[in-house]
Order: structure tokens, then sequence, then C-alpha cells
């Protein structure tokens, strides 16, 4: 699977993912942690992310298949899904969501963030969980599904350094820059889904 393949792959996971957005979080809810313990912290969270992102990826279609649930109707159901992500990002409801998920942990700074909120739901979300079994379910090879967990992999690698930079970013791009940069992922992520859908649609073969 060449390179060029596995770009809209990135892109998909990387915007519903959204490690840009969840950098600001990330600073909140380690304000008054050390260096050391945040990066403790970020490690862990990315860490158990993938382990359930992965766990999607490889077992998703064997519980669409004990449902009932054809890949067809997933991939129209899942396109919803991040449509509907999309719109959260757009009217920043998915910032305020985040940050009432995210209340209850800031307000001890004893407690630990890593898994929850920010391994689950935070990065490991429904959609970043219904876009891994799309791209699975899409892949018909062992080499393309050892791809696509390598996407996955590069994609947490990107949350790990946008939580590392989170102090730095959050001091260049202000509150302004990061609104403008989830608008326009946001955007991405709405063409995305709808494609989804049509590809969903196309396989039912009800328009062929």
């Amino acid at each position: 699977m060449d390179t060029a393949a596995l770009l809209p792959a990135f892109v998909t996971l990387f915007v519903i993912i959204d490690p840009i957005g969840l950098a600001p979080v990330f600073l909140a809810l380690t304000r008054d942690m050390t260096a050391g313990h945040r990066f403790a912290v970020a490690l862990r969270a990315v860490l158990v992310a993938g382990v359930i992102l992965t766990i999607f990826g490889l077992a998703g279609q064997r519980v669409l298949d004990l449902f009932g649930i054809s890949m067809a109707a997933f991939r129209i159901a899942g396109g919803a899904l991040l449509f509907l992500t999309a719109l959260d990002m757009l009217f920043e409801r998915r910032k305020q969501r985040r940050q009432s998920q995210s209340a209850a942990s800031a307000l001890d700074p004893a407690d630990d963030p890593s898994v929850f909120p920010l391994a689950m739901p935070l990065i490991s979300g429904p959609g970043a969980m219904a876009t891994m079994i799309l791209l699975m379910g899409e892949a018909d090879e062992v080499v393309v599904k050892l791809s696509i967990l390598g996407v996955m992999v590069s994609v947490l690698i990107c949350v790990f350094a946008f939580f590392l930079a989170a102090g730095t970013l959050g001091r260049y791009l202000k509150e302004s820059g990061i609104n403008v940069v989830t608008r326009l992922l946001g955007m991405l992520l709405a063409a995305l889904a709808i494609q989804f859908m049509i590809d969903g649609l196309a396989d039912t073969g009800l328009f062929g």
C-alpha cells in the first residue's frame, strides 16, 4: 500500500482525534503538575488510547457480524457520526463538552487524568473507534491492516508531541488561533464524513 493511499486514513484519524484541540485541554488537566509528571500522564494516556483503538480496529468487524450489521450500514452510520463531530467542531460544541468532561479531574490536581478523561473519551472517543473500524474494514490484506495500525500510531505520536508542546502551543496560538485551526479541521472532517456515507450507499447497491 503506497503512501498516497495511507494519507486519507492519516487525515481522517488526525482530524477526528484532533491533537491540536486536545493540547489546551491537556494543559488545563496538568497545570499543577511537574514536567516529569506531565510527561508520564501524556505517555500513559496515549498508550491506553492506542490499546483501545487497536482492539476496536481488530475486533470491530466481529462485533458487527455478531449483531448482523453490514459494513455498508456501518460506513453510513460512522459517516453520520463523524459529520456530527464536524458540526461540533465548527460550532465549538465539542470544546464545551470536553471542558465539562475534564472539569471533575481538573478540580483535583492529585487525580490522574491519563485514563479518564484523556485516553477515553477524549483521544479514543466514539468517533475514533468508529473510524478505526471503518478503516480496518476497508483493508482486505494483512499488510494493509498493519499499515492502518501504523497510521494510528503516527497520529498518536502527534497527540503525544502536542501534549508535550501544550504550554508553548498555548502561548503562540492563543484562544483565537486554536479556534481557527479547529474550524478548518471541522470543515475537512465534514467532507470526509460525507465521503464515508457516499461509499456506504454505493456498497448497498441501491443506486447501482
